[in-house]
């Protein structure tokens, strides 16, 4: 069990690291436009549309990443200054909370996915670029998040329980607040 937890969590890690590159050819494609549109006086009519459906590949794909890092906001104010362990009873009671938002994503995104394929959806442009491969993104990080949500709910049960967790399998671990009573940062 921990070998696929190890996966899963290498995996999203894998898939955060190699996606944030994408910002690099959003940014490319965004600088293009703009040399096109007032240097060459010549605008492309397809840059800004494929950086912004790569931006929703972008942002969709990043959640289990950012789960594995800890990387979600929370309201540090409070969850900042708890315990490790208080941290984990806190991330347990609010698991529910979590799995009904993902349950609605998967549920809703493999409907929003699935109809951009049957329909052969496409952006309204003169461009007409299809929209499923970014569509069908979100049952598939919908999956990847949740799969690392469940990850998370047995790496804080493990540190409810006093047993260790460790980084490659569970991701990173939620610290004890800072000396000062503040978030650590």
């Amino acid at each position: 069990m921990k070998n696929l937890a190890r996966a899963i969590t290498r995996l999203n890690r894998w898939l955060g690291k190699w996606v944030s590159l994408c910002v690099l050819v959003i940014f490319g494609l965004l600088l293009a436009d703009v040399v096109m549109r007032y240097v060459v006086g010549a605008p492309a009519i397809w840059t800004a549309e494929l950086a912004t459906l790569i931006f929703g590949g972008y942002a969709i794909i990043g959640g289990g990443y950012l789960l594995a890092e800890r990387g979600h906001v929370n309201v540090d104010i409070f969850y900042g200054a708890f315990s490790t362990r208080r941290k984990a009873l806190v991330d347990v009671a609010t698991w529910p909370l979590f799995f009904l938002f993902v349950a609605v994503l998967l549920w809703q995104g493999y409907d929003i996915a699935h109809e951009a394929i049957v329909d052969n959806e496409t952006t309204n442009s003169m461009w007409r670029a299809p929209l499923w491969p970014t569509k069908t993104l979100i049952p598939v990080a919908a999956v990847l998040l949740l799969l690392q949500g469940f990850i998370r709910l047995w790496s804080d049960i493990r540190v409810l329980m006093g047993l260790p967790v460790d980084d490659e399998t569970f991701g990173a671990p939620a610290s004890d607040a800072a000396p000062d009573g503040g978030a650590e940062h």
